[in-house]
């Protein structure tokens, strides 16, 4: 992308968005530029499936806005996760777009278990591969 703005206003990335280079454009559609969270992941920082993180001023309005929204800190942030593989995943500008992900993220949380893990990683590779991901 472009540059970014600086301060507490984040302006979310969406489809056909002005600021993604002709290369940010690519990387995005091939996921690419998702595998720079591996380093996070190998630093313990992160999962390869849990509740997908925001921008900090993107969580501090959710969590005003949604009582239940800082319970998805209860786990590790993920790569992807069970809002992304069930079609809430993108800008959240939408209302009750937040909302969906935030269910998702519960219901995650609520059932976690090694092999839902692994169906939310091989429902995320078929995404990928389907060309299912963001513009």
């Amino acid at each position: 992308m472009t540059v970014m703005e600086d301060g507490a206003a984040v302006r979310q990335a969406v489809a056909g968005d002005d600021r993604v280079t002709k290369i940010g454009r690519l990387l995005r559609r091939t996921s690419l530029d998702e595998l720079p969270q591996l380093f996070n992941v190998l630093k313990g920082e992160m999962s390869l499936v849990g509740p997908r993180p925001h921008a900090l001023a993107h969580d501090e309005a959710f969590a005003r806005a949604l009582e239940a929204y800082p319970n998805r800190h209860q786990m590790r942030p993920g790569m992807t996760g069970l809002a992304q593989v069930t079609g809430h995943r993108g800008s959240t500008a939408a209302p009750g777009s937040i909302e969906a992900r935030v269910e998702a993220d519960m219901d995650y949380i609520a059932n976690w278990s090694l092999s839902l893990d692994i169906k939310i990683l091989f429902q995320t590779v078929w995404a990928v591969a389907a060309g299912q991901n963001a513009d």
